[in-house]
């Protein structure tokens, strides 16, 4: 009988820097977190950082900018955290004499701040692996 390993296909995340990067001199352990909503990525390290800087900004553009990242791209990360959040963590007004906007809402704040949270604890969790790594 035969024995064949399941094909292993590296996705983008596999490719991306670790979110948190703990060593002991010999190894490294890597970890990345990230909560999934029924259509995909709703937070995740980099979806934080630019609800802060929306917040921060008041604007998506401001805030794509202070990212390097394109407007398009920001709007899309906004549009999905929102599809996939039960209340939008952003809302947007349209430009004009006065200018347009972007707000992070309240339950946008609640999730900046549960992010972190947990972001906080998983790097705890790795550093206390790492401890006990001994081979």
């Amino acid at each position: 009988m035969k024995i064949t390993k399941p094909k292993f296909r590296v996705s983008e995340k596999d490719r991306s820097p670790p979110d948190i990067s703990v060593g002991n001199g010999n190894y490294e352990l890597k970890g990345r977190i990230w909560l999934e909503g029924s259509s995909g990525t709703f937070l995740g390290y980099g979806r934080v950082v630019l609800l802060e800087r929306i917040k921060k900004y008041g604007s998506i553009s401001k805030a794509a900018r202070s990212m390097g990242m394109s407007y398009r791209h920001a709007w899309e990360l906004v549009d999905s955290i929102n599809r996939n959040a039960k209340s939008p963590l952003v809302i947007t007004s349209i430009g004009g004499k006065g200018g347009g906007g972007a707000q992070v809402t309240r339950e946008g704040e609640r999730a900046i701040e549960f992010f972190w949270r947990l972001y906080s604890k998983f790097e705890t969790f790795l550093k206390e692996e790492m401890k006990s790594l001994d081979f």
